[in-house]
């Protein structure tokens, strides 16, 4: 069983509603135990900013699934909740990423892990260090906490 971290976002709809369906359909899906589900951070959006507000959390599960075959999973849950990808970077009503998976680095046109931006986002980052504080991050194996306080005296200055 492998442990991997997700990360959840949503800003259209009923945000609450969307993160709480995710959720149980990821519990639902054959392969993947949800272990535990961080509380929800209201956040800005980032990039493009002319959209409402983000409801986000992480989730840590075990799977039996290939880091590919999560990603097809997340990515069926993304759209049964009617996600759309039309705007990089813009509103939607579900957006799942796959942040970790055990200690593995991937990169291929499908699937980038860690995933890229994890470490330049907040909302990445508050809700992952409340479930995962002592998990390091490949391949520079810095914990999530301090990659997060890092993160923080960052946007300080």
């Amino acid at each position: 069983m492998a442990r991997a971290y997700l990360s959840l976002g949503s800003n259209l709809g009923d945000r609450k509603k969307a993160l709480s369906l995710a959720i149980d359909a990821l519990e639902r899906t054959p392969g993947v135990t949800v272990l535990s589900v961080a509380d929800t951070l209201e956040t800005d959006p980032v990039g493009y900013i002319a959209q409402g507000k983000f409801l986000n959390t992480a989730v840590l599960i075990e799977t039996t699934l290939s880091p590919h075959a999560l990603l097809y999973a997340v990515q069926q849950i993304e759209q049964a909740a009617g996600r759309v990808r039309s705007i990089r970077l813009g509103p939607r009503t579900l957006d799942v990423d796959i942040l970790l998976y055990d200690q593995e680095c991937i990169s291929d046109e499908e699937l980038v892990i860690p995933h890229p931006r994890m470490c330049e986002r907040e909302f990445v980052l508050a809700p992952l260090a409340q479930i995962a504080p002592l998990v390091t991050v490949p391949p520079a194996g810095n914990t999530v906490r301090h990659l997060h306080e890092e993160l923080l005296k960052r946007k300080q200055v």
